[in-house]
């Protein structure tokens, strides 16, 4: 594991599981609740990613990223995909309860977007800070008002994954040299075209830090009458998102209302209105034969639900702001960390950031009851 400076990682024993936590050097354990940011991970990647943020904070925060199960050094143990992103959710509790830490600022970036928003559908959150996050109503096989296409959740869950993409997880490829290795999927999927590094080699290891055991990534398929001829399991990552498992578009009745930022890059290729990792999108670009057509099988519109649900959270009282950065892809916080930074610090409301660049005003949509 691939440690930046001041960065440490320690296993957090829970009833349930072995968790690895990322934690800065020097941070105050006793710091309150308002000074403590969680940081969560999307799929395939891991609290690696998270550490330039981390690094980036200011240091009167308590700054703390944890590995979902099967990612990154936490324990791998099958996921129960029925339950949605519960499994998830719940050990990040049980994490959290472990290290004395009641509520605080949660982070989370894809599924991890999920997965905060579970948890908040559960437990007591001061503010969700939502990174290119999986739609409230899972990913794909949902028309815009969230409304199931099969009941079988055709072309969704584990048969989705790439089989050659898997396996080069399997095989820890590090390669360029095929579109499916981790480190062209990451190139052309979690960030836009121009992003440039130092840090590849770190974010390839922290995807391949993902457990392909059964019951992990991607999970099982059942066959389906439906395009594409499969549907969701019960199993697994991917199945945890498929729509019949998964719905977090009930935080718009939570009472309290934690506020909420929703911060995502106008080139997304994964979370988008017209996704690469859809199969709708794809058969209706004719990469996948046998489409059958929008009124069967349209793509999902998947930034246009979150903006539908945070707009019915905003109206019924709560304070939402987005900010959508134009030319970024699946990672602001590595694309545009200043920006990232900001927005995140405005959300908390930290005080003491004199210093912190301001993004462009145009990128800032406040929502509010007012």
């Amino acid at each position: 594991m691939t440690l930046f400076d001041g960065i440490t990682a320690r296993i957090v024993e829970t009833p349930d599981l072995s968790v690895n936590v990322l934690e800065r050097a020097g941070d105050d354990p006793a710091a309150p609740a308002e000074r403590t940011v969680v940081l969560i991970h999307g799929n395939v990647s891991s609290s690696l990613f998270w550490q330039e943020t981390m690094q980036d904070l200011p240091s009167d925060l308590r700054v703390i990223a944890v590995d979902l199960r099967g990612f990154g050094g936490t324990e791998s143990a099958p996921v129960d995909a029925t339950r949605g992103v519960r499994d998830f959710s719940d050990d990040l509790y049980a994490t959290l309860q472990t290290l004395g830490i009641e509520t605080a600022h949660l982070v989370g970036w894809s599924m991890g977007g999920g997965v905060i928003m579970q948890y908040a559908l559960d437990h007591p959150v001061l503010s969700l800070t939502l990174q290119s996050p999986v739609s409230p109503y899972g990913f794909g096989g949902t028309r815009r008002d969230g409304t199931r296409l099969t009941d079988d959740d055709a072309g969704c869950g584990g048969g989705g994954a790439n089989p050659d993409f898997v396996q080069r997880l399997i095989d820890h490829d590090t390669t360029d040299e095929a579109p499916t290795s981790p480190r062209s999927v990451f190139r052309s999927g979690y960030v836009a075209a121009g992003y440039t590094t130092a840090h590849e080699d770190v974010w390839v290891e922290s995807m391949l830090s993902t457990s392909t055991a059964t019951g992990n990534y991607p999970g099982d398929a059942v066959q389906s009458e439906s395009w594409p001829g499969f549907g969701a399991g019960g199993l697994g990552v991917l199945n945890t998102m498929a729509p019949g498992h998964f719905d977090v578009s009930g935080i718009v009745d939570l009472d309290p209302k934690p506020p909420i930022l929703w911060i995502h890059g106008t080139a997304d290729a994964i979370v988008s209105d017209a996704s690469f990792y859809d199969l709708n999108h794809l058969g209706k670009l004719g990469v996948i034969p046998g489409w059958p057509g929008d009124d069967v099988a349209p793509p999902q519109e998947m930034v246009s639900q979150t903006r539908d649900v945070l707009g019915r959270y905003a109206a019924a009282g709560g304070e939402v702001a987005e900010v959508s950065l134009e030319g970024v892809g699946h990672s602001p916080h590595l694309e545009r960390p200043a920006e990232f930074r900001h927005a995140l610090l405005e959300v908390i409301g930290y005080v003491g950031h004199p210093h912190d660049p301001a993004p462009p005003t145009e990128a800032i949509i406040l929502r509010s009851s007012d």
